[in-house]
């Protein structure tokens, strides 16, 4: 092709990219961020275990723990959302915020941890007496 050519129709043929902040439209099955409801969370951290790109932290205390998420670090792969057994972990289906600062973005929350109630233990089954109480038996 003509340099020439070329140029003319890069000057003059318009604009080809979205301008800011446009964005475009998401496919189905997009996952975006990663959201927490704190209220149905156990605290049992295999969200942390499964994240392969080290953005869940999770720091346990006395009777509360810390869960952090950093979407700078997130690769979006859903794999902390799939072993939520809780279902406290969702991902949106639209695209990011814009941001400009480094964790902006980051998110953290403290979170009590739940008492579980134990059920009353059962009583010991009542030994069965034998019929005859003397100690040879029957003769």
């Amino acid at each position: 092709m003509n340099i020439v050519s070329m140029l003319w129709k890069n000057l003059w043929g318009g604009s080809r990219t979205m301008l800011f902040p446009a964005r475009p439209k998401v496919s189905e099955g997009f996952r975006g961020l990663v959201r927490f409801d704190p209220e149905l969370c156990t605290g049992c951290a295999i969200c942390r275990f499964r994240c392969t790109a080290r953005a869940i932290e999770f720091r346990a205390g006395k009777g509360d723990f810390v869960w952090s998420y950093d979407p700078g670090h997130c690769t979006f792969c859903g794999r902390c959302v799939e072993g939520c057994k809780a279902h406290a972990l969702s991902q949106d289906s639209e695209t990011p915020p814009v941001y400009l600062n480094i964790g902006e973005l980051k998110n953290s929350y403290t979170v009590a941890r739940k008492t579980t109630v134990k059920a009353p233990a059962a009583p010991p089954p009542a030994d069965p007496k034998p019929a005859d109480s003397s100690p040879g038996g029957t003769q």
